[in-house]
C-alpha cells in the first residue's frame, strides 16, 4: 500500500472538491489536462495546415502524421520533458514531435508559447460558456413553470423583512427569474464577445510570420484569418501583446460573479421561506437534516449554493488585479493565477446551476401555512378598505379612523404581548359601530383583492420575455437533475 502522498494513494492527496465532489464530468473535462494539451496539438495542426495552404514547404505527409497523433499524448514523457526544460509548451512540442518525426521540423513554426496557451484558454472559456448556458436556461425554465403554477396564489410580501402588502408566490419567483434572465443575456454576450488571439508572434507584431512569408503582409493576414476560422471563431483581436488583453478575463469572470450574486439572493430567499415553513427545497425520504435533531429539514442545497456563490463572487478580484499589473507586452505573474481562477469560476458556476436546477425542480409549497400568515397580517392591511366601506355606508371618516386605531392597537397587543392570534376582525364584528359593513367583511378580506396585477404581470412576463429567451435552448431542456451528494 502506498504511503501518505504517494502516487498510488489517491486519498492521501488533496483534490479540489469542485472536481472530486461537485462539478459535472463535462465541465471537469473542459478544464482537464487532456482537453488542454489536445487543443494545443490541434492548434499546431491548424497553423501547419494554414501555412501549407499559403505556400510554405509543408507536405501532406507531415499534416497527416500530425492528424493521426492529435490524441496520442504521452503525458509521462511530457512531464519528464517539462522537468528538464522548465517550459511546458516546449515540453509538449518535443513530445508531439517524438510521435510525429516527419512533422517535427514544422511543429510550432513561427509561433510563440501564447499561440497555444492563450488561444486554448479562449477556446476553453467559449466552451465553458456553452456548457453553462443550457444549464442556466433549464433553471429559468423550471422556475418559470413554478411561477406559472403559483401565479395567483396570494402570499405575504416583505420589505425590510417586515410584513408588507401581499404579492403572489409566482410573482415573487418572477423576481428571481428576471435576475437569471439578465445573467443569461450577460453570459451570451460575454461568450459572443470572445475573440481569438490568433497568430500574432512574440510581442504581437507578427514579425516571425512576416519573415516566413518574405514580407507578404496579405499572407500573414490570411494566415491569421484561416487559423481563427479553423478554431471556430469569427474574429480575432486585431492587436495583442504577447497575450490577449487580460481585461477579457475580467469580463468573463464579472458575468459569472454576477450570476453568483443572483443565485445567492434566490437561495437566501428560499432559506428564509423554509424557516417560515412556506416553501422548502426538495428533501429525500432518507435524508438526514441533523445528526442531533432528527426533526430537522435543513435547506442544505440552498446553503451549498450560497456558500459556493460567495466563492464565485470573490474570484473576479483575481483578473481585476492581474490586468492592472501587466507590464508592457506581458509578464508571467498572470499565469499561475489564471490557472486557478478561470477554472474555478466555471467549475463553481457549473455546480451552482446544477444544484439550483435540482432545487427548482422540487420546490414544495405549503398553502395552509401561507394562508395562516396572511390571516395574521391582512386585517391590518385591510383597514383602509374598511374605512372606505364605512364612509360609503354613511359613516364619518375621522370617527371610523379612530375606532380602527384603537381596535388595531388592542389586536396588536394580543399578538405581541400575549402571543395570540390577530383578532382585529373579531373586534370589528363585535363593535356595533361597524354593523353596516359586517356582511362585507369577507369580501373586504379576500386576499386576491390585495395582490394587484401580480397574476397578470406573471403571465405577461413569462410570455413576452422569459419563454422567448429560452427558445435557443429548447433541445436541451429535458431531464431532471439528481445530485450525487
Amino acid at each position: 500500500m502506498a504511503g501518505p502522498g504517494e502516487e498510488g494513494d489517491v486519498m492521501a492527496r488533496y483534490r479540489s472538491p469542485l472536481v472530486s465532489r461537485y462539478a459535472s464530468a463535462e465541465m471537469a473535462y473542459n478544464f482537464s489536462e487532456r482537453k488542454k494539451f489536445g487543443t494545443w496539438r490541434r492548434l499546431w495542426l491548424y497553423l501547419a495546415q494554414a501555412e501549407k495552404s499559403l505556400g510554405l514547404s509543408i507536405t501532406d505527409e507531415q499534416i497527416q502524421e500530425m492528424e493521426a497523433n492529435l490524441d496520442n499524448i504521452d503525458f509521462r514523457m511530457a512531464a519528464e520533458e517539462e522537468k528538464k526544460l522548465r517550459h511546458d509548451v516546449m515540453a509538449h512540442v518535443h513530445t508531439f514531435a517524438h510521435c510525429c518525426p516527419k512533422a517535427a521540423a514544422i511543429i510550432h513554426l513561427g509561433a510563440t508559447s501564447c499561440y497555444v496557451g492563450d488561444n486554448t484558454d479562449l477556446i476553453v472559456l467559449r466552451d465553458g460558456f456553452n456548457l453553462l448556458l443550457p444549464k442556466l436556461a433549464r433553471v429559468i425554465s423550471r422556475l418559470a413553470d413554478f411561477a406559472e403554477k403559483y401565479a395567483d396564489m396570494p402570499a405575504l410580501g416583505f420589505t425590510h423583512y417586515q410584513p408588507a402588502q401581499l404579492t403572489t408566490v409566482g410573482k415573487r419567483c418572477c423576481l428571481w427569474i428576471q435576475d437569471l434572465c439578465m445573467d443569461l443575456q450577460n453570459l451570451e454576450r460575454a461568450r459572443d464577445d470572445l475573440r481569438f488571439r490568433g497568430v500574432k508572434g512574440t510581442t504581437g507584431t507578427q514579425a516571425s510570420f512576416l519573415q516566413l512569408f518574405e514580407g507578404d503582409h496579405s499572407k500573414v493576414e490570411e494566415l491569421d484569418r484561416l487559423v481563427t476560422a479553423k478554431a471556430g471563431f469569427k474574429r480575432a483581436y486585431m492587436v495583442t501583446g504577447q497575450t490577449y488583453s487580460r481585461k477579457v478575463d475580467i469580463g468573463v469572470l464579472a458575468v459569472l460573479a454576477s450570476l453568483g450574486a443572483s443565485v445567492h439572493k434566490i437561495c437566501t430567499d428560499i432559506r428564509l421561506l423554509a424557516n417560515l415553513k412556506e416553501i422548502e427545497e426538495p428533501f429525500e425520504k432518507d435524508q438526514i437534516g441533523s445528526s442531533a435533531m432528527p426533526y430537522k429539514r435543513n435547506p442544505m442545497r440552498s446553503e451549498r449554493c450560497c456558500s459556493l456563490a460567495r466563492h464565485l463572487m470573490t474570484l473576479v478580484m483575481d483578473p481585476l488585479q492581474t490586468a492592472a499589473v501587466q507590464w508592457f507586452e506581458r509578464t508571467l505573474d498572470d499565469s499561475a493565477n489564471r490557472r486557478v481562477c478561470l477554472a474555478e469560476a466555471f467549475l463553481t458556476a457549473d455546480i451552482i446551476l446544477s444544484t439550483l436546477q435540482n432545487v427548482s425542480e422540487g420546490l414544495v409549497v405549503y398553502p395552509k401555512v401561507i394562508e395562516r400568515r396572511i390571516r395574521q397580517e391582512l386585517p391590518f392591511m385591510a383597514t383602509e378598505n374598511i374605512i372606505m366601506a364605512m364612509v360609503k355606508a354613511g359613516g364619518n371618516r375621522q370617527d371610523c379612523h379612530e375606532k380602527i386605531r384603537v381596535l388595531s392597537q388592542q389586536a396588536a397587543a394580543v399578538v405581541k404581548q400575549e402571543g395570540g392570534d390577530n383578532d382585529f376582525i373579531a373586534r370589528v364584528r363585535a363593535d356595533p359601530y361597524f354593523k353596516p359593513i359586517h356582511k362585507q367583511l369577507e369580501s373586504l378580506l379576500d386576499p386576491s383583492s390585495f395582490t394587484g396585477r401580480a397574476p397578470q404581470q406573471v403571465a405577461k412576463f413569462l410570455k413576452e420575455e422569459v419563454r422567448p429567451a429560452l427558445i435557443p435552448y429548447q433541445s436541451e431542456m429535458g431531464g431532471k437533475i439528481e445530485l450525487a451528494l
